[in-house]
């Protein structure tokens, strides 16, 4: 209600396809890095331009789907730590090239998700800790496989550069629709955000392409906001901490303890954390479904909040008078980023709608 019209828009990763998430940006790309990294060093890609003689990154790509690429990848495991979204990214595609391939899982994890990963072929394990166990867990066994390749959700710069492309994705949808970037023109995009890799490395992008004429904000559920517990005490640690419980129905922001990776880079790039029930959520799907038929998981809604708090707050006024921005505000424009949610069952999305409606209704 904060925003005029035309002045709102939702990037819509939730319907990328494969994982239906935004982590099949990120997922996707260090499967293939891994992939193409042990094609070259066992010959399968032999550079075109060179007659085919030697090993090179010139080489013809469908190699990657032949029989033998298939064998040499099934001599490999690749492992990952997640909630639900990136093991999806990694699993279905890992899987697909030939990988064995191995989820760690939290117990935040949803089981529609565990059943899609093992119907694709994927080993499931399920911890009884959170997310930070499946991750410790997965780390330890692939360190001990000498075939083993774990994708470090906290520490893997290929998963944050694969995510930092989505700003040319967006810059390129942004020329399109003639939408301009700069000084008079704002923009402001809100993202979700769980142990920090995806929106760390989606913002990181969006600096680089539009510097100062772009503020970026992370979403982070009320109960594990550990991206702004480490950005606002300058150290990485659990916010159990803090006595909180890390309960959240957001499974994907289900995290108690943040990357450092990402928050060391977001320290001079990022203008500004907040906060979001999980009743929020669920009404912000039931209203995404009725206005726009839009389905999302709950995660997906967080960055929702943003524009209200940044224009009815007294910390988000603070924000926009300190950057100088009071006068070009009516010619800003707001992304919200959907991250995840279209392979979500029928059943289940009704459950979220049901209990969304049922919120509204009660607040009116």
């Amino acid at each position: 209600q904060s925003v005029a019209a035309n002045r709102l828009l939702i990037k819509c990763d939730h319907a990328l396809p494969v994982a239906g998430s935004v982590k099949a940006r990120g997922g996707i790309y260090e499967v293939l890095c891994f992939a193409e990294q042990l094609a070259i060093q066992a010959k399968l890609l032999l550079n075109v331009a060179n007659n085919h003689s030697e090993p090179s990154h010139f080489g013809d790509y469908l190699a990657l789907a032949t029989a033998e690429a298939r064998s040499l990848f099934n001599r490999y495991r690749i492992a990952v730590g997640s909630t639900g979204n990136l093991g999806l990214s990694i699993g279905i595609m890992a899987a697909k090239l030939g990988f064995q391939v191995c989820v760690h899982m939290s117990r935040d994890a949803k089981a529609w998700k565990k059943k899609r990963l093992r119907d694709a072929g994927v080993e499931v394990v399920e911890h009884l800790g959170d997310y930070a166990d499946a991750v410790a867990e997965g780390r330890r066994q692939s360190e001990a496989d000498p075939h083993g390749y774990f994708v470090d959700d906290e520490n893997s710069e290929r998963l944050f550069y694969g995510y930092s492309v989505a700003a040319l994705r967006l810059q390129r949808q942004l020329q399109d629709a003639a939408i301009a970037v700069d000084k008079n023109n704002p923009l402001f995009v809100y993202l979700p955000c769980g142990v920090g890799g995806a929106p760390g490395g989606i913002s990181y992008g969006l600096k680089q392409l539009f510097g100062d004429h772009v503020h970026c904000f992370f979403a982070e559920p009320v109960q594990a906001p550990c991206m702004l517990y480490a950005m606002a005490t300058g150290r990485v640690a659990p916010v159990s901490e803090l006595g909180l419980s890390i309960a959240t129905e957001a499974d994907g922001l289900a995290v108690g303890c943040a990357s450092e990776l990402v928050a060391t880079r977001m320290q001079a790039l990022l203008s500004g954390i907040f906060t979001v029930t999980d009743d929020d959520l669920f009404r912000w799907v039931y209203q995404l479904h009725q206005l726009e038929g839009i389905d999302v998981e709950p995660s997906a809604t967080a960055g929702f909040a943003g524009p209200a708090l940044l224009s009815q707050t007294d910390a988000g006024r603070a924000y926009l008078q300190q950057q100088g921005l009071d006068s070009v505000m009516d010619r800003a424009r707001h992304i919200v980023w959907t991250t995840g949610g279209s392979f979500v069952p029928a059943t289940e999305q009704a459950g979220f709608l049901e209990r969304g409606k049922r919120l509204l209704n009660r607040a009116v």
